[in-house]
């Protein structure tokens, strides 16, 4: 089973892939808000397969457990 972080770095990549390898971002998103909540945690990322083949990458606030919150299905 694959882990949280080795699943975050498999999203980052697939992205990066879909984008030619590369994606240019403000340096605004990469500050504190942008990245996690007031109490310092980060955000989680939810990936929902959609009709016709594709997967939905979104942003969801972190469940409130002290393992990583994920659920596979």
């Amino acid at each position: 089973m694959t882990n949280p972080a080795d699943m975050s770095h498999a999203m980052l990549v697939a992205i990066l892939m879909h984008h030619g390898g590369s994606l240019d971002l403000p340096a605004s998103a990469f500050e504190a808000d942008a990245l996690g909540g007031r109490d310092g945690s980060w955000h989680a990322v939810a990936m929902e397969p959609q009709d016709g083949g594709t997967v939905r990458l979104s942003v969801r606030p972190r469940p409130d457990v002290d393992e990583a919150g994920i659920d596979y299905q």
